[in-house]
């Protein structure tokens, strides 16, 4: 397994280790141990799994107070990601990280609490699966714009289909403080 470090501190690109020969493949995509000694520890209490069409966008999504960490995959199709912090302090608050997730790659993406998170299908479809470190609490649900100009983030959809209370999210900018986390 390969731990790939971003710009966005705390934030990682893990590749596992894959064996494949003609018959499939197998790989560990979480093993306590093997994270500990990269360094990066957790309790995982939840497994989502969500299915998206071509051109489906969810997010940009983080929850406070309850912040949650995400060991994010995909098992079906490709995905665009994208990654913003914002923990207020940060010397990266209101930066981003993109890569691409997909079942051909294998990357997983180790995403801490205080980070929001998105994604758009690339493929027909995507199975997108993700661990988390506290249950979805819909008090503390937050979301940012994910067409927010200063994110700089490059989408590659003009058009996504959006739901409307992802639609609803305002630019990073115009949240009130006291709904970010703080670094």
């Amino acid at each position: 397994m390969k731990l790939l470090p971003t710009d966005l501190p705390g934030l990682f690109v893990v590749e596992p280790s894959v064996m494949a020969d003609e018959r499939g493949s197998f790989k560990e995509v979480w093993r306590t141990d093997r994270f500990t000694a990269l360094g990066l520890t957790a309790e995982f209490v939840q497994d989502n799994e969500s299915v998206s069409k071509r051109g489906v966008l969810r997010g940009l999504h983080f929850q406070n107070p309850n912040g949650q960490l995400k060991l994010c995959r995909v098992v079906k199709g490709e995905v665009f990601d994208a990654v913003v912090d914002v923990r207020r302090g940060s010397p990266t608050f209101g930066k981003s990280f993109t890569t691409t997730l997909s079942a051909a790659n294998h990357r997983e993406l180790w995403i801490p609490p205080g980070f929001a998170h998105g994604f758009v299908v690339l493929s027909d479809e995507a199975t997108f699966l993700y661990k988390v470190s506290a249950y979805w609490s819909p008090s503390d649900e937050r979301g940012i714009a994910w067409n927010d100009p200063a994110l700089g983030i490059a989408w590659p959809v003009t058009s996504p289909s959006v739901s409307a209370k992802d639609a609803a999210f305002v630019p990073l900018a115009k949240l009130p403080a006291d709904v970010l986390p703080t670094f």
